[in-house]
């Protein structure tokens, strides 16, 4: 059952954007749910974080404050691991557990579902979207390979996703620049000159908040070609 949070993020246009959370039980442990509603939604983006931090993270706050104006209810899933205040992630088995755990919630609404997540959770939804019915899946700063280890190639978690898949990647990640990532039926956005978290150098030639905006802008067009 979700239960209200008195916090309010505001609201414009079609966005209800007001945080509701939802705990939830799974086979790996409680995780939690936190909601920023549209008003009139056609989808839900169910998004979750990486292995070395959660939903706090910078693409994750963007997607969930912006995405709602324009008809996607914003699901931000903290896997158990996180919810029980541990500081490494689990073996890539249990986070699929408690993934697949998630999802009925997620699906609850009656809308299709796109699949997200940010660096290891971006490997769990492509691993498990098929599986689950995901109408797409959105993977933001996919880790292609562990940092100076090409060779240690991911790429048949994102090749495999078996539904359209939307990879949004920092020019400078170190687990995987633009141009290292194979051909393969998904979109990929480069975010210029950002990190494996969005973050650009201050002396970028674009600030942080348009490396937020390029991302935002590819993830809200994208998901207006979904129907």
């Amino acid at each position: 059952m979700r239960t209200e949070n008195t916090g309010n993020t505001g609201n414009a246009g079609n966005a209800g954007n007001a945080e509701n959370t939802e705990n939830i039980d799974t086979d790996a442990g409680p995780a939690r749910v936190t909601w920023y509603e549209a008003r009139n939604a056609r989808l839900v983006l169910g998004v979750s974080h990486g292995a070395g931090g959660g939903i706090e993270a910078r693409d994750l706050q963007a997607l969930a404050h912006t995405l709602p104006a324009h008809g996607v209810t914003v699901a931000l899933v903290e896997q158990p691991w996180r919810v029980a205040g541990k500081k490494l992630a689990p073996a890539p088995r249990t986070l699929d557990t408690g993934w697949r755990g998630i999802w009925p919630a997620l699906a609850a609404p009656g809308r299709p579902v796109v699949s997200g997540g940010r660096s290891a959770g971006a490997r769990v939804a492509c691993r498990t979207a098929a599986e689950l019915g995901a109408r797409a899946v959105l993977a933001l700063s996919f880790p292609l390979h562990p940092p100076g280890r090409p060779e240690k190639s991911r790429a048949g978690e994102l090749l495999g996703a078996g539904v359209p898949t939307l990879v949004v990647q920092g020019g400078k990640d170190p687990f995987g620049r633009p141009a290292e990532f194979p051909d393969g039926p998904h979109e990929l956005v480069e975010v210029p000159y950002a990190d494996h978290g969005f973050a650009v150098p201050e002396r970028a030639p674009l600030t942080q908040d348009e490396a937020l905006a390029h991302l935002t802008d590819a993830v809200v067009k994208w998901t207006g070609s979904l129907e």
